[in-house]
């Protein structure tokens, strides 16, 4: 695993805000096993199929412990501008060898692009949104031309509403839900009053760097550069998983969701023992 140190990080983001996310991932992101099962089920792979992924940003290396567990022929090349995510993601993925390589990048280069070229799946987990609206649509363009014939783009990412209420909304449900994870994870509301001091609520402290996109544009931009069965697969509290199809369609023995909420309870627990 490819662990080199790169000046290369998502503007806006740096080590200090990777150590607050590990501290404050379970909390932070809204039912988090949820949405990485929920992508889990929409790769349109079999069990045993053989195919390879390329994930932009895979911070602590959860979702691909997830991956690789439960697809046990898969393989991931691992993208991360963080070289202290790199280094924990090392960590919990090295019992999957020569599956998975970790690797820096930097979102807004060109010079990763080359990842893409004949991969199976693209997949990025809260990162997408760190590009313009510009930005996005060339990577879906990009993913769209670069992968093979049959595959998926497939994307967990906060979206922005486009009136006020729906900002209000979301401000509130990404509280309510933070202080709910806090109470289950530990027992009290220390971890969400962390939240709460970072302004940690995207919705309620947005930052320059976090250039949210409305949902409904980011499906249309995915249908104009190819993708088929585009939608939104799951949404709560500001967050939702949605992407195209490239090709075929999904078989009908992919994953269940029953197996792959116990592949991402797996990959957090592992987690947990190395936080």
């Amino acid at each position: 695993m490819d662990l080199l140190d790169s000046r290369d990080e998502v503007v806006g983001w740096d080590e200090g805000t990777s150590a607050i996310y590990r501290m404050l991932a379970e909390v932070a992101v809204p039912r988090r096993e949820e949405q990485l099962a929920t992508l889990l089920c929409l790769l349109p792979f079999r069990r045993n199929d053989s195919f390879r992924i390329v994930d932009l940003g895979c911070g602590e290396g959860v979702l691909e412990y997830a991956l690789l567990s439960a697809f046990p022929n898969a393989r991931v090349t691992a993208l991360d501008g963080s070289a202290s995510m790199r280094e924990h993601a090392c960590k919990l993925v090295a019992r999957f060898g020569e599956r998975v390589e970790v690797r820096p990048f930097a979102l807004e280069s060109d010079e990763w692009r080359n990842e893409l070229d004949g991969v199976n799946c693209v997949v990025s987990s809260l990162v997408v949104h760190h590009l313009t609206d510009e930005g996005k649509r060339r990577l879906f363009l990009e993913a769209h031309q670069r992968m093979g014939e049959s595959g998926a783009l497939m994307l967990i990412d906060c979206v922005q509403p486009q009136r006020n209420e729906g900002v209000r909304l979301f401000e509130e449900a990404y509280d309510s839900i933070s202080r709910q994870q806090s109470v289950d994870r530990s027992g009290d509301t220390a971890l969400y009053d962390r939240f709460v001091e970072e302004k940690w609520n995207i919705f309620r402290h947005p930052e320059p760097s976090e250039m949210l996109s409305p949902l409904s544009h980011q499906l249309a931009w995915l249908q104009d550069a190819g993708f088929q069965g585009v939608d939104c697969f799951w949404l709560h509290a500001g967050y939702a998983v949605f992407g195209g199809y490239k090709g075929e369609g999904t078989p009908e023995d992919r994953l269940p969701l029953e197996d792959a909420m116990a592949a991402v309870g797996k990959a957090i627990g592992a987690n947990r023992e190395i936080n």
